[in-house]
């Protein structure tokens, strides 16, 4: 396996976080980040967003596989957006391309997402 391979986590979680859970994922982020490890999400709102935000703010590095194939479509967190044009599909693609998986909140989204987690 390779060192950037076994250096990303994977965050998912709900476009519509609660407070609570926004609050989490920005400290996810925040603490990845600080330890080096690169940040890869499905690149959109919500969770994705406040984890990203997160990373950044720690200088970390941020990754966005997204659904569509527009890259501007990535929240303004995402250093480096991923268009893939597969829609949901693209929840295989952001857990198999981390070492590990964290979930944040619930929902069908991330349901299915764990599904294919490593």
């Amino acid at each position: 396996m390779s060192k950037d391979r076994q250096r990303s986590i994977a965050v998912i979680g709900s476009n519509s976080p609660s407070r609570r859970e926004t609050r989490i994922a920005r400290e996810v982020g925040f603490g990845l980040a600080k330890r080096g490890t690169i940040l890869i999400c499905g690149g959109l709102g919500g969770v994705m967003a406040a984890a990203c935000q997160g990373a950044r703010s720690a200088d970390g590095i941020t990754v966005g596989i997204l659904p569509g194939t527009d890259p501007s479509d990535a929240n303004p967190h995402v250093q480096i957006p991923i268009a893939t044009g597969i829609g949901h599909a693209r929840n295989i693609a952001v857990v198999k391309s981390a070492r590990a998986v964290i979930a944040i909140g619930s929902g069908h989204g991330p349901l299915s997402e764990i599904a294919y987690a490593p």
